[in-house]
């Protein structure tokens, strides 16, 4: 009988993982132990997914949001901007606090009519009811009040977002401004901490190349391990996330090394060579809530050599409509898969593949492993998917 199944994946349970726990060992068991119980075997290029959670939670990579205070009060001497940051309690309200209590005076400056990954201030249409002109109008704290008043919520949290950055001061040194040219920063202060998540070198080296003082990302703080114990030496404090009262969990550090060590375990004892990952947001956009999923600084911290690379795929739709119009059934199919047996390692710019996402695989299977485990309680943190590399072709 001919293969019906192409690629799927299973979402693994696995144990709450603490911190110290080998977390190396403990995903190679659950694996095993699932292909044992339900009946499947691992092959050679097969793919394992690890949230980034897991390791970060296994790494005691937690940091004391005082510590946050502590190094913004010696890389700012003054008053301050933050520059664009997203709105979200989970993301970024820990690290406000933080920044709260260095005693330094802050200017939160917020992108309109909505954050980089989506999450909006304003109905958009209001905004340009209102006669705004997003791209140069700077708006203070005020101004927006008198406009739009507390009648926009997030509608997924409720929130309003203004009040709850506001309400993280510490003896008032919070103010909240909007605007979205990053150089109308400088006219509050020239020293920056950028906030952003994605364009965060571009904006350095903007406010740096026109009379920005101390300028700064997330990405550079809480490099070096403190007194906590948490740091990250890549990413700092992007891709944080809030872990109680007064305690950050950082990004995961040496995710690499994790993955190739998962990998050789794994060969160990099945004799197959798998590819790992860690994996973290997805990058896909929510149609409805127009919400960006990537607030981490990449989808996957770490990931073994087999997994670098994009698609290398032809378009079987434009081949079907293009070059097999008229056939019969199995000649179609005969020649499709033969097509798809030649096709050589770099598709790039033939017609052959247009259409074709033009993604990074790390990208895509990252994406898949975040939809598949879910962010709630489904209790799924590993997974696993198999015939992600195969084609029509494959047998």
């Amino acid at each position: 009988m001919s293969r019906l199944i192409g690629t799927y994946a299973r979402a693994v349970r696995a144990p709450i993982i603490s911190q110290g726990d080998d977390l190396q060992n403990i995903t190679v068991d659950c694996i095993l132990a699932a292909a044992k119980n339900d009946g499947f075997e691992l092959k050679d290029r097969d793919i394992i997914g690890v949230t980034e959670s897991l390791l970060a939670r296994s790494q005691g990579n937690y940091l004391d949001i005082e510590e946050i205070a502590e190094e913004a009060k010696s890389v700012f001497a003054d008053h301050f901007v933050v520059l664009f940051p997203i709105l979200s309690r989970n993301r970024f309200s820990h690290i406000l606090k933080g920044l709260a209590m260095s005693g330094r005076q802050i200017t939160v400056m917020l992108s309109y009519p909505s954050d980089e990954v989506g999450n909006h201030l304003m109905d958009l249409d209001a905004m340009y009811k209102a006669n705004l002109n997003p791209h140069t109008d700077v708006l203070s704290r005020q101004e927006f009040r008198k406009l739009f008043g507390h009648t926009f919520k997030h509608p997924f949290t409720g929130l309003d977002y203004i009040d709850l950055y506001m309400d993280l001061a510490v003896d008032n040194n919070i103010e909240v401004v909007l605007a979205n040219d990053p150089l109308a920063a400088l006219s509050y202060s020239k020293d920056v901490l950028v906030a952003t998540i994605h364009d965060r070198k571009h904006l350095k080296n903007l406010l740096l190349n026109n009379g920005g003082n101390t300028i700064i990302g997330l990405d550079e703080l809480a490099t070096k391990q403190g007194k906590s114990g948490g740091y990250n030496p890549e990413f700092g404090l992007l891709g944080s996330n809030l872990a109680g009262n007064n305690r950050l969990k950082l990004f995961p550090r040496d995710a690499e090394q994790f993955c190739y060590a998962v990998q050789k375990k794994l060969f160990e004892k099945t004799g197959k060579t798998v590819e790992v990952l860690v994996y973290g947001d997805g990058a896909f956009k929510d149609p409805v809530g127009k919400i960006w999923e990537l607030a981490d600084p990449v989808v996957a911290p770490g990931f073994t050599a087999g997994l670098m690379g994009t698609p290398n795929e032809i378009k079987m739709k434009y081949i079907a409509d293009n070059e097999l119009v008229g056939l019969s059934q199995e000649e179609a199919q005969r020649q499709l898969k033969q097509k798809i047996s030649q096709k050589g390692t770099n598709l790039l710019g033939q017609n052959a593949s247009l259409g074709t996402t033009p993604r990074q695989l790390t990208d895509l299977l990252g994406t898949l492993c975040d939809l598949m485990s879910g962010s709630g309680d489904k209790g799924t943190p590993i997974i696993h998917i198999q015939g992600y590399f195969d084609n029509y072709a494959s047998d």
